[in-house]
């Protein structure tokens, strides 16, 4: 019934954010006929992007490397075109492991919640700290906990577990926990790993995260997208390219991490982690080198 209910949320913002995307794909009608954007170049690198994105690993940071390395986007519309590109893929994600994954709705319910209060009311906090503090802080936390997941996995000592909900002390740091990441998201910062890494560390089941993770990203990305559509700020063909390809990705991943049994995804989550924290270092790194 819940998931349901959550899937015909999912739809209409959907349908709701394709009208829009239709609304400014005609605005930029005069600007896209000079414009150099490849539906192909740009389809390609999104539908990869999207793919392990639904694997746990964020598409924002791949998106960025091949659209700056191979020039396909305009840097000014960068924020705007990837928040536009992951509205529908991160839909499909959601509607696909919602229905997939059976989570105590109560958790579900709340972690998505607080994922999108900390985008609403936290981002203006979070927004004025210092980015490149934030990146280094949760480098180096996400690090940490990488080595403390290859321990448990390595059998040096217990860690993670087999719930599919939480309650108590537990699920109130779930909610904080996702509260802050949704903020974080208005600094750079993507919910995924971050997310993926507490569910494990609370002891819930690594597949549990992927509903809460994606569905919490869904609601987000209805507000953030539509901002950038509204104001023009985004490459209409860019977003469209990846609007199409992306959800295909995404099926195709999604079959893949369902098939997968406990103990390989928990190995994912590890990747995923160490992956994230690797990345949030190299940015931190290459900001540095820019700002002196």
């Amino acid at each position: 019934m819940l998931a349901t209910a959550l899937q015909i949320v999912f739809i209409v913002g959907a349908l709701v954010y394709c009208f829009m995307l239709y609304q400014g794909f005609k605005a930029q009608r005069s600007e896209m006929a000079s414009s150099s954007t490849s539906y192909a170049k740009v389809g390609a690198v999104g539908a990869f992007a999207n793919f392990m994105d639904t694997l746990g690993v964020g598409s924002f940071a791949i998106k960025t490397a091949f659209f700056k390395q191979f020039k396909l986007v305009d840097d000014r519309l960068l924020p705007g075109t990837l928040n536009g590109q992951c509205v529908l893929p991160t839909v499909a994600q959601a509607l696909l492991f919602i229905a997939a994954v059976d989570v105590d709705p109560t958790t579900l319910i709340s972690m998505m919640a607080a994922a999108a209060l900390g985008a609403t009311l936290g981002a203006k906090w979070v927004s004025g700290l210092d980015r490149q503090l934030v990146r280094l802080i949760m480098a180096m936390s996400l690090l940490v906990v990488a080595g403390l997941i290859l321990a448990g996995l390595l059998g040096w000592f217990p860690i993670g577990g087999e719930a599919m909900g939480l309650s108590g002390t537990k699920l109130a740091i779930a909610i904080v926990g996702n509260f802050v990441f949704g903020a974080l998201m208005s600094v750079g910062i993507g919910l995924y790993a971050p997310c993926m890494t507490l569910v494990y560390l609370l002891g819930m089941n690594p597949l549990a995260a992927f509903p809460i993770m994606m569905g919490s990203c869904a609601v987000l990305s209805f507000f953030s997208a539509g901002t950038f559509i509204r104001n023009g700020a985004f490459d209409a063909k860019a977003v469209v390219a990846v609007a199409i390809a992306g959800p295909i990705a995404v099926v195709l991943a999604a079959t893949l991490v369902k098939s997968m049994d406990v103990e390989m995804l928990k190995w994912l989550v590890a990747a995923v982690v160490l992956y994230t924290s690797i990345s949030m270092f190299r940015s931190w790194k290459q900001d540095r080198i820019l700002a002196k």
